[in-house]
């Protein structure tokens, strides 16, 4: 689907917005752990021809403790237009941090052997 484009637009009140452009109406499809995601709804937007508002609820059920991925699919082609992730729960959070922590860490130790490798190569 050339120059079909998927924009998302907000996340609010457990629902996923986006904006389709570019094509016709398409058929939709939302797939959570392969089973598909009911109640995802596009309709047109007033006054913006080839432009359509797609809403896809997230259902309750798929909101648990760590990653959940989200794939909205052209139901025709099944061709992937966009994907959402949603993360949850506090140990995934400590989790990234830490691991930022670290990283940064590495970092500071290899700019100062790195900074001490040229003092002393060059003098």
């Amino acid at each position: 689907m050339d120059g079909v484009k998927l924009t998302k637009t907000r996340i609010r009140a457990g629902v996923w917005e986006g904006v389709l452009s570019g094509t016709e109406k398409p058929a939709l499809e939302v797939r959570h752990l392969e089973a598909e995601v009911p109640g995802v709804t596009v309709t047109a937007i007033p006054d913006r021809a080839g432009e359509w508002a797609v809403r896809v609820p997230v259902p309750v059920a798929a909101l648990s403790e760590g990653v959940q991925s989200f794939l909205i699919r052209n139901r025709g082609t099944g061709e992937t237009l966009a994907h959402f992730t949603i993360i949850t729960g506090v140990p995934m959070e400590d989790d990234l941090r830490a691991e930022v922590d670290l990283l940064r860490a590495e970092l500071d130790m290899l700019k100062r052997a790195f900074r001490r490798h040229c003092v002393e190569t060059l003098g």
